[in-house]
């Protein structure tokens, strides 16, 4: 079943003025789940698959007109998540283009809930940053808390799959040389367009995901590429981490960001992002830029007015 969230458009600001509702995808369009009680993607995950799929079986025997996609926003499928772990450097080819050899176990990183952005929505580009990039990844949603699992049981708990765009200041990575505040900025996680459901991704492992700018390829790789396949990260993760419903995993992206193409290239404003994954969809967003354009970070940040505050002359 491909989950989604969505509100009927608005004027004001293209945004919806309403609150979400859930959804599922039918080839007439979408059937809205909220009347029977589904108002949100915390309780799509407690109702589990198998019951989501009965109360689908169920609106689509009652018939009537399903919703037109025109006609609704999308929104982020996992607006809140209580937890985004990501995983760097997990791909070989990615790897490969930077001339390092593969991590020797999952190296973990973490976003906030703050950088959770919606299909279709703007990503501020920083006017801290010149360099800015996509990173196209498979997300796995947790369906169960969990904790100290093993690779053979990890998949059991997983709700569904869906797309995030991982995007990173380079700059701000160098120089911080850890990643929080150059990935883990507001909206720097685009997610969508729908949640998959664990039964309709027979391997995540096999999956084709590919990324593009204004139409021209960047990223083209598969899921197989994974240094650490997503049982393995699971594993791995609720060994330190109790993973719990509604929690995001980023798996890592694939060969092709802009920092490592020849010459390298960066996001500025107007750029059309695409993000793709097989089996799941095109996740789009369009990037703006934070106006005025500062260069210097630390006046960017602010820290220049407050070293100086009550300083003698």
């Amino acid at each position: 079943m491909k989950l989604l969230a969505f509100a009927p458009r608005s004027t004001r600001e293209g945004l919806s003025v309403e609150p979400p509702r859930i959804g599922f995808v039918t080839p007439g369009g979408i059937r809205d789940l909220t009347p029977l009680g589904i108002t949100d993607m915390p309780s799509a995950i407690a109702a589990g698959a198998s019951r989501l799929a009965d109360l689908a079986e169920s609106l689509e025997r009652a018939g009537g007109p399903a919703i037109d996609p025109s006609t609704v926003g999308l929104r982020a499928p996992v607006a809140r998540p209580g937890k985004i772990v990501c995983v760097g450097l997990n791909y070989r080819d990615h790897c490969r283009e930077q001339e390092i050899e593969p991590p020797p176990y999952p190296r973990l990183f973490a976003k906030f809930a703050n950088a959770v952005n919606d299909p279709g929505a703007p990503i501020v580009r920083p006017a801290a940053t010149e360099k800015l990039d996509v990173e196209c990844e498979l997300a796995v949603v947790i369906g169960r808390t969990v904790s100290h699992i093993s690779p053979d049981e990890a998949l059991d708990a997983v709700f569904g799959y869906t797309v995030l765009n991982d995007i990173t200041m380079r700059d701000l990575q160098k120089e911080d040389r850890q990643w929080l505040r150059a990935k883990g900025a507001d909206g720097f996680a685009p997610m969508g367009p729908v949640l998959v459901t664990r039964d309709e991704i027979v391997d995540p492992q096999a999956l084709r995901l590919r990324s593009s700018v204004n139409g021209e390829p960047w990223q083209d790789s598969t899921t197989a590429e994974m240094v650490f396949d997503v049982r393995t990260i699971l594993a791995f993760v609720s060994r330190y981490i109790r993973l719990e419903p509604g929690d995001v995993i980023a798996t890592g992206t694939p060969a092709g960001v802009g920092h490592y193409q020849r010459p390298p290239r960066y996001l500025s404003g107007g750029d059309a992002v695409r993000c793709e994954i097989e089996g799941i969809g095109a996740l789009d967003n369009t990037v703006i830029d934070e106006t005025p354009r500062i260069h210097d970070h630390a006046a960017a940040a602010g820290v220049g007015i407050a070293v100086g505050a009550g300083a003698k002359p």
